[in-house]
């Protein structure tokens, strides 16, 4: 971000903004299954993994498949490189709603 008021277009869109806010009141270890993600998402199965794809594809999401017994399990979790640009993203949409602020410093 050059000027602090640029939107990480990996993010912005509303299902990955969705995603990575969900992923970030997590504790930086945890990680949640895909099933509890897409349900408290409210989103389909298809939908929710083309959006983990391109997040996935930023290195801003960790997904991990594995089994547990003979069951497959897909777990996801926010990297700490998601964590940083989702603070970005945070603060460059602060200062596009409250321009003023940046306004006074100029002047």
């Amino acid at each position: 971000m050059t000027d602090g008021t640029e939107l990480d277009p990996v993010i912005h869109a509303q299902a990955r903004l969705r995603v990575v806010s969900a992923l970030s009141v997590l504790r930086e270890e945890d990680r949640v299954t895909f099933p509890r993600l897409q349900d408290s998402l409210r989103m389909t199965a298809g939908n929710l993994s083309v959006h983990l794809r391109k997040l996935e594809d930023a290195g801003y999401v960790e997904v991990t498949k594995t089994h547990q017994g003979r069951t497959p399990a897909t777990f996801v979790r926010l990297t700490r490189r998601g964590r940083l640009a989702f603070e970005e993203y945070q603060e460059a949409l602060r200062a596009l709603l409250n321009p003023s602020s940046s306004l006074e410093e100029t002047s």
